[in-house]
């Protein structure tokens, strides 16, 4: 009983390995999934807020020629 337990962990982990290894094109099709969600979601964010980004900015950059003049 031992050696089934053993061998099925050890098959389970090989699967594993192998499903992280893959060199097929469903990684790349996932990591290019990824990619798109957070270009999507950056745009949405900018848009939204681009009052408040651009007013913080402006405030930084205030401070910054402030303090070193």
């Amino acid at each position: 009983m031992f050696l089934t337990v053993k061998n099925k962990i050890r098959n389970a982990g090989l699967k594993c390995r192998n499903v992280l290894a893959n060199k097929s094109g469903d990684q790349m099709t996932g990591w290019l999934i990824v990619v798109l969600i957070v270009v999507v979601v950056g745009a949405i964010f900018l848009t939204l807020y681009k009052d408040s980004i651009s007013t913080i900015w402006n405030s930084i950059v205030t401070k910054i020629t402030s303090l070193l003049n």
